[in-house]
């Protein structure tokens, strides 16, 4: 989805009782909503990848107990989701900083990150996934393929952390 095409669709759901209250409060409103809005996703993110991480930890003590866990990226798994988690629990608010001194939104940049922010979620749910086909590849003690499936955990985390990183960079368009 474009920028502009995003941008329509919210217009298009903004009611006339926010576009009042928009004016009142001189953007300021709409501004803490979409502090608010930011805030919200971040804590779904954190509670998605905290019990990820709680699955985690049952497919490596299953794996121990069965002597299977002889690589280390079960391990450097849950050091990165841990790692992962944090970032994304104590990260600045975001779409704030999408305003110009007057209180003007960039609206091209703020659609440029909400996009980003669908795409991110949709990487979320695929490491979900894997981490998912790796704990019913565990509980079928399927222990030739749980290894494959480890090494594609950690390349989408690695990737995942990398996005993080990226999403940030997003919310900080610096132009000179």
């Amino acid at each position: 989805m474009s920028e502009r095409e995003t941008i329509d669709k919210v217009k298009d759901k903004q009611g006339i009782f926010s576009k009042i209250q928009n004016f009142f409060t001189l953007g300021y409103g709409t501004k803490e909503d979409l502090r608010e809005l930011d805030k919200k996703l971040r804590d779904l993110y954190y509670v998605c990848l905290r019990d990820m991480r709680h699955t985690w930890e049952d497919i490596y003590l299953a794996a121990m107990d069965a002597g299977a866990a002889q690589s280390r990226d079960y391990k450097k798994i849950i050091q990165v989701l841990d790692r992962v988690t944090e970032k994304v629990h104590h990260a600045d608010y975001g779409y704030a900083g999408l305003y110009d001194r007057k209180g003007h939104i960039q609206e091209n940049e703020l659609a440029g990150v909400f996009n980003f922010d669908k795409q991110f979620f949709s990487d979320l749910d695929t490491l979900k996934n894997a981490v998912t086909k790796t704990q019913n590849e565990v509980d079928a003690e399927n222990w030739e393929s749980v290894s494959a499936e480890v090494k594609n955990v950690k390349t989408l985390l690695l990737a995942f952390e990398d996005k993080w990183t990226e999403r940030e960079n997003q919310f900080r368009p610096l132009k000179l």
